[in-house]
């Protein structure tokens, strides 16, 4: 399970260009959860990812993964308990390494034994097998260097080799963002299997109100910092695209609406 507790971040703190991009977050995902964050640019949905993940330290606040405190834990412990897909599909891998190679780095992931050991070790068989779920026909290339692959091919053995392990939480920030949209539903359509086949505890950060819609089982809503709105069970089973575009636009026109009171209230009171 996953809690966040009253999490802030500030970037540029004490100067003129401070961006207040977590602004008290609470939140908490149940084990076996798969939600989706959804929010503006610069709403802090990718800023609370890599706070989950320990790309930096909170100003304030606790996380908590698995029962651990891991708050003030570096990303490379925080790693044996997480694993994450990143936008970029040649983020996360080593592209002059081949296939097998790549697998055998993330199955040591945590570990503080060699390449040369997990190669020894790990049936090829076995790595093989795994590929052919995918469905690529990438088996019988475990010897071609992973750099050699396109986008969705590379992005699809990425989220393979963070589910390896099976994680305590998987992060997905924005997986198919890059991708071609014949790649991108292939990507999510894994990605969602995956998830129920090993029943993950997920967090996915997109700008696909499609994705929000059809893959997770709730969708947390954030805006400047904060977490305004959130749809799960009987309201998430109900909600389509036009309902969540509705809801951005309110939050736009408040913010425009809020000026112009705060003025009105202003001259009332001279």
């Amino acid at each position: 399970m996953l809690e966040i507790q009253g999490v802030h971040k500030a970037f540029y703190a004490g100067t003129p260009n401070q961006v207040q991009a977590l602004a008290g977050i609470d939140l908490e995902l149940q084990e076996g959860c798969f939600a989706a964050v959804i929010g503006t640019n610069g709403s802090g949905k990718s800023t609370l990812l890599n706070a989950v993940a320990g790309t930096f330290t909170p100003d304030a606040g606790q996380i908590h993964l698995g029962g651990q405190t891991i708050t003030h834990w570096p990303e490379y412990r925080r790693a044996a308990l997480i694993g994450r897909v990143f936008q970029n599909p040649f983020a996360g891998t080593a592209a002059e390494m081949s296939i097998a190679e790549n697998i055998a780095l993330a199955m040591q992931r945590g570990r503080r034994r060699g390449l040369g050991l997990a190669l020894r070790r790990a049936h090829r068989d076995e790595i093989g097998a795994r590929v052919q779920t995918l469905g690529l026909g990438l088996e019988d290339r475990l010897d071609n260097p992973i750099g050699t692959l396109s986008g969705g091919q590379r992005q699809a053995l990425t989220l393979l080799m963070a589910t390896w392990r099976r994680p305590s939480l998987l992060l997905l920030d924005e997986h198919t963002a890059a991708l071609d949209p014949k790649s991108a539903a292939q990507v999510a359509e894994l990605t969602l299997a995956i998830i129920r086949r090993d029943r993950l505890t997920a967090l996915m950060v997109t700008h696909s109100m499609q994705q929000a819609v059809q893959l997770p089982e709730r969708i947390i809503m954030m805006h400047r910092g904060r977490v305004v709105r959130q749809y799960r069970g009987e309201d998430k089973t109900r909600v389509g695209v036009p309902d969540l575009l509705a809801a951005f636009d309110q939050l736009r026109r408040r913010e425009q609406l809020d000026p112009a009171v705060t003025e009105l209230l202003a001259r009332q009171y001279r």
